[in-house]
This record gives structure tokens, sequence and C-alpha cells, in this order.
């Protein structure tokens, strides 16, 4: 089941992605820590994107992201941009990339780990160019973005590969094929 020109989405898919979306959406709002100019590590947040693309590939799983990175934009307060393809890169673009891990459905934590490194590239790209300005003097933008985007998205692979190996543990994915 891809998203080719003319092919309809079952309602069953349709209900897995909105339910993933919804249940990212809610573990979002759990915030372990926040860091001043965006970026957070989250109750696992990342988690039900994650699993969606593993369960349904990378093209619904890049959907599916991309449509929560827009549900993450205006929710739970408008998001920060400074520029439209900015906005693209951090919302839409970022979270799109958690779908990549549906290119790793048998190795489950590297699919993981993938799509968080997708989405860090992204987060990383928009720092460079529209965020810059944040580096301490004397410090590359590209060390900065690195090191700030890297703070946050290091913790939250971690929490994301103990929820993973812990909902392998018990089989869950194999509950729901």
């Amino acid at each position: 089941m891809g998203l080719e020109a003319g092919m309809k989405l079952q309602t069953r898919t349709i209900a897995e992605m909105s339910g993933a979306i919804a249940l990212s959406t809610v573990l979002s709002f759990v915030k372990i820590f926040r860091l001043p100019q965006g970026g957070s590590v989250t109750a696992g947040s990342m988690i039900p994107i994650l699993w969606f693309a593993l369960r349904k590939g990378t093209k619904l799983g890049c959907v599916a992201g991309a449509l929560y990175g827009l549900v993450r934009l205006f929710l739970p307060y408008p998001g920060y941009v400074v520029n439209p393809v900015q906005g693209l890169l951090d919302y839409p673009i970022a979270f799109g990339a958690l779908g990549l891990a549906g290119f790793f459905k048998k190795y489950r934590m590297a699919g993981a780990a993938a799509g968080i490194a997708g989405r860090f590239v992204a987060h990383f790209l928009s720092g460079i160019v529209f965020f810059s300005e944040y580096a301490p003097e004397g410090m590359s933008p590209v060390l900065y973005s690195a090191i700030y985007n890297g703070s946050y998205l290091g913790v939250e692979i971690v929490v994301s590969a103990i929820i993973i190996y812990l909902l392998e543990k018990a089989r869950v994915f194999e509950m729901f094929p």
C-alpha cells in the first residue's frame, strides 16, 4: 500500500495514522526538559510515528510525520517561524523524516535511529542558516547547531531506543501486524 497516484488509503490505515499523530501530539506535551530557543525532550513523543513507519513503510511514515509536524507547528502554541523555508525544515520536513524508520522494518532500533537522525539533519540545517545569531561569539554556527540540536535529540534517541526495546520485549509489534 503506497501513495502512488490514484491509489486510495484504506480506512484502517488512515485511522492508524490519525491515532499515531494524536498520540505523538499528546506525548509532546509531557516535557522532561525544554531548551530556550526550541527543542525539548519529551516522554517518547516520536515513538507513535516511528512505530507507524516501522509497520506501514517509509512513504506512509513520512506522510504521518509531516502531518504531525504541521500539528506541532500550530499546537500547543504557534511554532517559531522566521522564514517559510525554515518553517518547512523545522516542522513538516524534520518530523516527516521520522518516516525514514520504515526503511528498517526488520531492524527497529536502526529504524528509530535513522528517523531521528533525519529529523536532526533538518533541524541542523535550519539552525545553521536561520539561527546562526544565537551561536556564542567565536563559535561556528555549524558547531553550535550540531551541539544545540544534538543536545535534545541525542536524549530523545536514547528515550526512543529504550521504549522500542521494551515494546519489542513485550512483543507489542507482533500484536499489530
